[in-house]
């Protein structure tokens, strides 16, 4: 493993902010940190950059315990939020920033590697406050790339872009760290973002993780019904399990075999489907519809006040008030306990 964190303890004086993160990043791996705000995901980056001293526990970089050791020894390399360059260096100065000790040739070499890598080239002489948003953001990735790091941490770097623009950085990053073969850690807030570019995804709740998957295993199978509900959008029907069937206010569905249980099922919007009323299928009020594209966000408020949530294709059109039978015809995933 690249970077391991082994029973990190770290905070501001008074109750701890991390309370004993374990995580392991394996060479060329990108992992995507997703938290809340004060989950500790910049307690955690700053940690492990060295900004920050642990109260407790280790912080591992290529076999190395980095206890003691600077900042700028730790060959960790940073993307924080906005780029943050320096204003009154170019293009070239800025991504050359780490390469002090290199001679001129070399540095000259390693800038323009870098700027065709990010799509830059031919921008060395300019200024910072002469490039778009996310031309600063793959200016900070070069330099942060320059002195080949170990490992690139990347703070929220494409928070403050707009969404469209946010989505086409943010891939265009993650395919120079793949092209590079980088180990980074992305700290984010944003599901979409850390399900879209992780290799796996570690999900940090009140100083902890609480569960470490790749992105399509944690949204199929999270371990609980907190983050069912915090990774995408889900429906948490409490039931009862009996062998492989869950039995839910939406009737008996298929899980997993398990033993008789008060649990949870998780249901996926785009499990669910709706209809017509027929006999025998449990019906609800259409509550709200909101238009996302080509498909339609259905929310269906049930007998006894539960809501249940279905993405649906635009056609044919439902409104408010419509009586819908809602079914799921497909497994679903259940947790143990009530949500």
């Amino acid at each position: 493993m690249t970077l391991e964190l082994h029973d990190l303890v770290a905070g501001y004086g008074g109750e701890p902010v991390l309370r004993g993160v374990d995580l392991a990043v394996a060479d060329a791996e990108f992992v995507c940190v997703l938290g809340a705000s004060g989950s500790g995901k910049t307690t955690l980056l700053r940690t492990v950059a060295g900004l920050h001293r642990p109260t407790a526990g280790r912080v591992v970089l290529g076999g190395h315990d980095l206890a003691g050791v600077r900042p700028e020894r730790r060959r960790v390399g940073l993307v924080p939020q906005e780029g943050a360059l320096f204003g009154h260096l170019d293009v070239a100065a800025n991504v050359a920033f780490g390469l002090h000790r290199a001679t001129r040739a070399t540095r000259r070499a390693r800038v323009a590697e870098l700027l065709a890598l990010v799509d830059m080239a031919g921008a060395q002489d300019r200024m910072p406050h002469e490039l778009s948003g996310g031309q600063r953001q793959r200016i900070a990735v070069a330099r942060a790339l320059a002195p080949q790091p170990r490992v690139v941490l990347l703070d929220e770097p494409f928070a403050g872009l707009d969404a469209g623009l946010r989505a086409d950085v943010r891939a265009q990053v993650a395919d120079v760290l793949l092209a590079t073969g980088s180990t980074a850690v992305l700290i984010t807030h944003d599901q979409d973002e850390a399900l879209s570019v992780g290799d796996r995804v570690a999900v940090l709740h009140a100083g902890r993780v609480a569960q470490v998957a790749e992105p399509r295993e944690l949204y199929a199978r999270p371990a609980t019904a907190w983050l069912a509900g915090f990774v995408g959008e889900a429906s948490l029907l409490p039931g009862r399990r009996d062998g492989a069937v869950v039995r839910t206010a939406l009737g008996a569905l298929p899980c997993a075999a398990g033993p008789p249980a008060d649990v949870t099922a998780v249901v996926r919007p785009e499990q669910v489907r709706l209809g017509p009323p027929v006999p025998g299928v449990p019906t609800g009020a259409v509550h709200a519809v909101e238009f996302v594209g080509p498909a339609q966000r259905v929310r269906v408020e049930l007998p006894g006040g539960l809501r249940v949530t279905a993405r649906v294709r635009a056609q044919p059109r439902w409104r408010r008030g419509d009586i819908a039978a809602v079914s799921v015809p497909g497994p679903v995933h259940v947790v143990d306990g009530t949500a």
